[in-house]
């Protein structure tokens, strides 16, 4: 048996009933017969089981008249609460009238059985009884009960009260003459009553039945609402939305409101401090509502709670920009919340309220909270939030240079942090604040000097030595510099003393296996990018020897070095190269101390290629930093081309670096004035319909309207016409039976399938049924119901499927129905639906942090090969965006210029929120190679696979199809006919098929008219560049299918004949001719030609 929530509205008592189809799984519908025995003569359980059949077949149109009486008297004296439970539900759905359209004479005696139940010494059962009379709708059956009803209002039990108020307010929507005094009845009521609950029912009752005297009984405490219940101060609340006349009681709705925000419940305050909002816009107001919202976030336990109500803060600051200055302090303490995605989103919200006026007091909050961190027992549980202060106190300083200075000092004690992204965003902000305030330059220099010997971080190092690098300009502090390279990389010739320290390692043989050889193996990156494996045969003494050296303690960047990061040791090469560069151009310098240091400097570059092609270090050096080391080397070595490796190193890095802090300025700039100028509210948007509301509207509706219109889905923006009939899929062929085609409609996390289903048959199609089924994360949550098809009729059914995350899905299913015959039964198999992740997936935007953090974390990747024809590198990487709805992070300036390749980072996510990155490398083959196609590939990853893989096969099928686009319209370009001077080309092939462009008498070297003034000569010529069009395309003339002549005068025919057949000879082509009255540069004659490609 199946069950299920029913939901059934009924008419009133005057109409036909009007049921609702539901599907229940019964093999054989029992007779009338079968369900009377069942009545009659079973225990309770058969009983519960035949009444629950009776209820299923009546709301399917089976209204079973005949057991109306037997279930009277079987079923009605019945003490069983269920079977009493489920005979209110038949009581609702049955037919209560004749044909007549009066009232049955056995409804009297369920009457009398419902006043029974409504006089029941059990409070339960009256309450039940109580809550089912709200959903009649029959004059007849109510009128004789509301006495009863009536009574109840006085029960001693609060279960039976509260009941009554809702029964009493239901009789009155339905049927206001029976209960006249229904408001001074809930109001005696709600004077003299003590229960919370049952109060709380009353006064909601009254404010729907009459506001004004519900407002009365609410002057009687209007001082005192704070001791009403959570439940009666919310009801209030609701009164105050809901009223249609809200100006003429705007003042005392805002005493009632301003109490209510003091109110101990939180939800109460929440709501009292969105109304007050909605009530007025004065700024006290607007600070009383956001005070409450902040002592609701202090005070609430749960992160949810706390996350909704900061957006709900966030919100209100959008609209009253600077108007909540005063409070920043008091958001500033919800810092404390132990949770970071509330700290998150404090900063957020903190980073636009700051100005002028506020920032140094939020920056000496930061600062604390960063300083807390450090001193906290849990240090590691701080290590986001130590990075997220980081990050905000940078945005900070670089908008408001007051405060830059101040928080230098303290930011730079991080520099050797453990935690790498700390250290990391440190150091970009200190890069940062050098280059946009040079008054800081030397107190920073001075600071970097002192903290340089605690770097533990590669990324750390490289960005301190880009530093000093370009900013250290005075001679002392090139000195100070080199002193500080000296120290953080010990002792040189690196490989000189590390091959000392082996020397000098005294090794002990403790056990048995000394002298024994020991096999170490290594891996390897080869040239092509591929791993390889390389085995060494060593003895256990120099194993032991060269484990001890390298376990030894050293300096950091020496260390560094020795476990393979070269990349650093390239950027300390390039760092002491522009020192001694710089120290050059020092005239008061002697020559023995520039070329002393000059000489330490090329032999620290030396030395670390030495020993990069050791032993002692954990793998060898790369080639590329090899080659940049050397490079550094010969700079310094050449002083024939000193000046134009000066210029290289001493202005174009730190150019490129201030170019790009100026693009992101601008973009920052850009995004501001966009934000500033969105008009949210258009001057004549003066009615605001729910259903006509913009998407980007914030106006002051109803909450529960806002809600209403959000779980019907109406927000969402509706598609257009043309954008439907691409969603719609055909499922059948035109020539089956049933012709069926579904439209595809994506709504959040749900895919409804409105299938439209035409019966293309003179015969009538029984028990149709459509069955669909699911291929990845789809769920089906709907099915469609069996129907009946009649000849050459048609007819809509949705199913409506689940999607649980961003995979490729697939739907597909098969349509069956019985034809006229008894034995007659047809399957047609329906075409698959495939599910397009595009509709789940956005465009995105992260730093550079995040995306290499992203990049490194994900383990699922999906590595795609490029092999189009498009030419341009630029135009792919749109093309492939705008398909992928993924934006690219690269900036604009790397990507600027025409070179042979391109790389590009690219970043989205979908609704499920799920990251998907992706890298785009590319190549573009020169021209003659390959018909200067573009190579290349895309890896893409995330944490699952179904993304990863779902988005490759996207690339792969966008790559291909571009492929096939580009492919298949190939231009024709050749210097043995006259150039194309329009907007046009000589020729195109397409599929085999190519299309000439109309020839003119043109000599194709000086472009002048051959044969001027006679006609033999210019169609000598024109069907010569002809030809040599068609050659270059790879036909002849002999593959013309059709040509189109063009004669300037009918006379000239004869003689363009002559030469036209000995063009063609012995072939004949298709052939249309025209007289015209002017051809381009006045020439007689222009013949165009449509032809086969060879073979």
């Amino acid at each position: 048996m199946h069950q299920g929530v029913i939901l059934v509205i009924l008419p009133s008592s005057m109409e036909v009933p009007s049921y609702t189809l539901i599907n229940y799984e019964i093999t054989e519908i029992p007779t009338t017969q079968e369900l009377r025995q069942g009545l009659e003569k079973g225990n309770d359980q058969i009983k519960l089981d035949t009444l629950k059949k009776i209820i299923l077949l009546t709301l399917n149109g089976q209204s079973q008249p005949d057991l109306l009486m037997p279930i009277i008297q079987s079923i009605l004296p019945n003490k069983n609460k269920h079977l009493k439970k489920l005979l209110h539900f038949y009581w609702e759905i049955c037919p209560k009238y004749d044909e007549q359209n009066k009232l049955k004479q056995e409804m009297i005696l369920v009457c009398n059985a419902i006043r029974n139940d409504l006089q029941h010494p059990n409070e339960f059962i009256r309450g039940s009884t109580l809550r089912f009379l709200q959903k009649i709708t029959d004059y007849e059956l109510l009128e004789p009960l509301l006495p009863t009803v009536r009574t109840c209002l006085e029960h001693r039990h609060s279960y039976v009260r509260k009941n009554a108020v809702f029964a009493i307010w239901s009789i009155y929507n339905k049927f206001e003459y029976l209960v006249p005094d229904a408001a001074e009845l809930l109001q005696a009521f709600l004077v003299a009553e003590s229960d919370n609950n049952c109060k709380r029912n009353a006064f909601v009752a009254l404010a729907n039945i009459s506001t004004p005297i519900a407002l009365e009984y609410l002057e009687n405490f209007r001082d005192n609402l704070l001791s009403f219940d959570e439940l009666l101060q919310l009801s209030l609340i609701e009164l105050i939305r809901n009223d249609k006349d809200i100006n003429a009681n705007r003042a005392l709705y805002l005493n009632f409101i301003s109490q209510l925000l003091e109110s101990s419940h939180y939800s109460v305050k929440y709501d009292a401090a969105i109304t007050l909002t909605v009530l007025t816009n004065n700024s006290l107001a607007v600070k009383s509502a956001a005070a409450a919202f902040i002592n609701i976030i202090l005070n609430v336990s749960d992160n949810n709670v706390k996350l909704i109500v900061l957006a709900r803060l966030s919100e209100m600051l959008s609209t009253n920009p600077n108007l909540l200055d005063t409070l920043v302090l008091d958001i500033l303490n919800v810092l404390s919340a132990p949770d970071l995605q509330v700290k998150k989103k404090v900063i957020k919200i903190i980073l636009e309220m700051i100005n002028s006026r506020n920032v140094d007091q939020i920056v000496d909050y930061l600062k604390n909270e960063l300083l807390k961190t450090t001193s906290s027992q849990d240090f590691e549980r701080n290590v986001e939030y130590r990075q997220l202060l980081i990050q905000s106190i940078h945005t900070i300083s670089i908008k408001y240079s007051q405060v830059a200075s101040s928080v230098v000092d303290t930011l730079m004690r991080f520099l050797g942090d453990s935690n790498n992204p700390s250290a990391v965003d440190v150091i970009s902000f200190v890069r940062q604040v050098v280059e946009k305030f040079p008054s800081l330059r030397q107190t920073i220099i001075k600071r970097l000097f002192e903290t340089f010997s605690d770097v533990k971080s590669g990324k750390v190092f490289r960005g301190a030595l880009w530093i000093i690098g370009e900013y250290c300009e005075q001679t002392d502090d090139i000195k100070m510099a080199f002193e500080k390279v000296r120290l953080v990389i010990g002792s040189i010739p690196i490989l000189a003393a590390e091959q000392k320290a082996y020397d000098e390692q005294d090794y002990q043989n403790t056990n048995e296996e000394n002298g024994q050889e020991q096999l170490i193996t290594t891996t390897k990156v080869l040239a092509d990018g591929t791993y390889a494996t390389e085995t060494k045969v060593s003895s256990a003494e120099d194993a032991s020897r060269l484990a001890a050296v390298k376990a030894a303690s050293k300096p950091p960047l020496r260390g560094l070095i020795l476990n393979g990061d070269f990349y650093t040791a390239s950027v300390l090469a390039s760092t002491l190269t522009k020192l001694v560069m710089r120290l050059s151009t020092n005239q008061n310098l002697e020559a023995n101390e520039l070329n002393s240091i000059k000489a330490e400097a090329m032999l620290i570059m030396t030395s670390i290629i030495r020993v990069g092609q050791s032993k002692f270090v954990s793998t060898q050096i790369d080639e590329d930093s090899a080659e940049r080391i050397l490079s550094c080397v010969q700079a310094l070595a050449d002083e024939a081309a000193s000046n134009s490796f000066k210029d290289i190193f001493l202005n174009d890095t730190k150019a490129a670096y201030s170019k790009m802090i100026h693009i992101e300025e601008e973009k920052v700039k850009e995004k501001n004035i966009k934000d500033s100028k969105v008009v949210k509210v258009q001057p004549d948007d003066l009615i605001a319909f729910r259903q006509f509301k913009k998407k980007t509207v914030d106006l002051d509706t109803k909450e529960f309207e806002l809600d209403l219109t959000r779980a019907t889905g109406a927000d969402e923006l509706k598609d257009d016409f043309m954008s439907k009939l691409q969603r719609i899929v055909q499922l059948t062929g035109f020539s089956d039976t049933i012709y069926a085609e579904a439209y595809v409609n994506i709504h959040q996390f749900d895919i409804i399938l409105d299938v439209l289903i035409v019966n293309q048959t003179g015969n009538t199609m029984q028990n149709l049924n459509i069955e669909f089924a699911t291929l990845g994360d789809l769920k089906l949550v709907e099915r469609p119901s069996t129907l009946t098809l009649g000849p050459h009729a048609f007819h809509n059914v949705k199913a409506t499927v689940k999607v649980s995350s961003t995979e490729t899905g697939v739907i597909f299913g098969n349509i069956g129905y019985d034809g006229p015959g008894a034995a007659e039964s047809t399957n047609i198999v329906l075409n698959d639906i495939h599910v397009d992740i595009m509709d789940y997936i956005k465009p995105a935007y992260c730093n550079e942090a995040q995306f290499r953090s992203m990049w490194s974390e994900f383990e699922w990747e999906n590595k795609v090969h490029v092999n189009t024809s498009i030419s341009d590198l630029r135009l792919y990487l749109k093309h492939i965006m705008k398909s992928t709805n993924m934006s690219c992070l690269t900036p604009e300036a790397s990507m600027s210029g025409e070179c042979g390749f391109l790389s590009a980072n690219m970043y989205a996510r979908s609704v499920f929120g799920e990251d998907a990155l992706a890298n785009i490398s590319l190549e573009k083959n020169e021209e003659g190679v390959n018909d200067g196609v573009i190579q290349g590939h895309v890896r893409i990853r995330s944490k699952t696979q179904g993304i990863a893989l779902s988005l490759g096969d996207k690339v792969s099928v966008l790559s291909y199809s571009a492929r096939t686009m580009s492919s298949s319209f190939k231009v024709t370009s050749t210097p043995n006919a006259p150039s194309a001077v329009g907007p046009y080309v000589q020729a195109i092939t397409h599929n085999g098929v190519v299309y000439a462009s109309g020839c003119i008498p043109l000599d194709p070297q000086s472009m002048t008219i051959v044969g001027e003034g006679s006609i033999e000569p210019q169609a000598t010529q024109v069907l010569k560049n002809l030809k040599n069009v068609l050659e270059a395309s790879g036909s002849s003339m002999q593959d013309v299918m059709k040509t189109t002549c063009l004669l300037k005068n009918m006379e000239d025919f004869v003689a363009f004949n002559k030469v036209y057949e000995g063009a063609f000879a012995p072939h004949k082509p298709a052939r249309s001719c025209f007289e015209v009255a002017r051809l381009p540069k006045d020439v007689l004659v222009e013949v165009e030609a449509i032809a086969a490609v060879k073979n």
